[in-house]
């Protein structure tokens, strides 16, 4: 039988997901000594070696892919548990985890101050990453909500449409093609594209369109920022496809243009995502509602697009 504390399960927990006994014992707070002392403990329990060092770094063992396995489990479910005692007790005044794909940066912050003022107190995590990044977020339990464009179909969640989310071609404003009307997807297939990077719910879009019409696609410079890529557009390096929601600014101030393309702007649905089997807090349950009621509206009148 197994002797171990959740003590030594957080910390082991710490160490194996940053292969790292510094990097551990900063995220914990504590000495790296006493780190490796409830590592060393855990492995004598355990009976086998945990972890192996090859030149500098450390890895996991067999042994210690299994402990690691179970005890991130262990770890969320208490996580869990200790959030369903605080809005129990009436602790909670607002701890919210949010991620995002990088494109949803330019509204959440909107949608977010929105929501605060409706709710003040609130703590809040955000980050931002590729579709591929926030999934992974999803399937580890290490986020409240996700916001993206296309939800995963290899994890339980519930995924549910709360805004319209277009998507066009974008172009310097001297570009040959600007001003034009009813440009043929097949005139802008001889175009250069600039191109987010594989994982990307964008680049994902771009491809499967092209692909339903049978076009081939130039693909230009690979980039994995929606800044760069407009910058990139900007200095006439090639054409873009992108989310409407990201260039507002840019339209105002006259650098970018939107081109008149047949059947575009592509238009999919912003989506407020969570694990089916994951009990939602009172402040990210406040939150999925605030979307579906009002993310809609705040966007169109952000915006303008339907």
């Amino acid at each position: 039988m197994l002797h171990l504390t959740f003590r030594q399960l957080r910390i082991f927990e710490s160490v194996a997901r940053q292969l790292s006994y510094s990097r551990a014992a900063e995220e914990l707070h504590l000495s790296q000594p006493a780190v490796s002392m409830q590592v060393k403990q855990l492995e004598e329990s355990v009976g086998l070696p945990l972890f192996e060092q090859i030149g500098k770094k450390i890895h996991l063992t067999q042994a210690g892919h299994e402990v690691y396995r179970y005890g991130h489990s262990i770890a969320q479910q208490l996580k869990l548990a200790e959030e369903a005692l605080e809005d129990l007790k009436g602790l909670r005044r607002g701890r919210l985890n949010i991620a995002m794909v990088s494109t949803a940066k330019y509204f959440t912050p909107r949608l977010l101050g929105e929501f605060s003022r409706q709710r003040p107190g609130m703590e809040l995590k955000l980050t931002a990453n590729n579709r591929e990044v926030v999934i992974g977020e999803l399937a580890e339990y290490e986020t409240d909500l996700a916001i993206m464009g296309r939800p995963p179909d290899d994890i339980n969640v519930i995924a549910e449409p709360f805004a319209k989310h277009p998507h066009g071609v974008i172009a310097a404003p001297d570009h040959p093609l600007a001003g034009k009307r009813r440009i043929k997807l097949a005139r802008i297939a001889e175009e250069t594209f600039m191109m987010r990077e594989p994982g990307s719910g964008t680049r994902h879009n771009l491809e499967r369109l092209f692909v339903e019409h049978g076009l081939i696609l130039k693909a230009g410079m690979e980039m994995s920022s929606n800044e760069t890529i407009k910058q990139a557009v900007m200095a006439k390096l090639g054409v873009s496809f992108l989310s409407l929601h990201t260039i507002g600014l840019e339209l105002q101030a006259g650098r970018l243009v939107i081109l008149d393309v047949v059947g575009l702007p592509l238009v999919r649905n912003w989506y407020v995502v969570h694990r089916k089997d994951k009990r939602l807090s009172l402040v990210a349950e406040a939150f999925r509602s605030f979307l579906l009621r009002e993310g809609a509206e705040i966007l169109r009148a952000e915006y303008g697009h339907k």
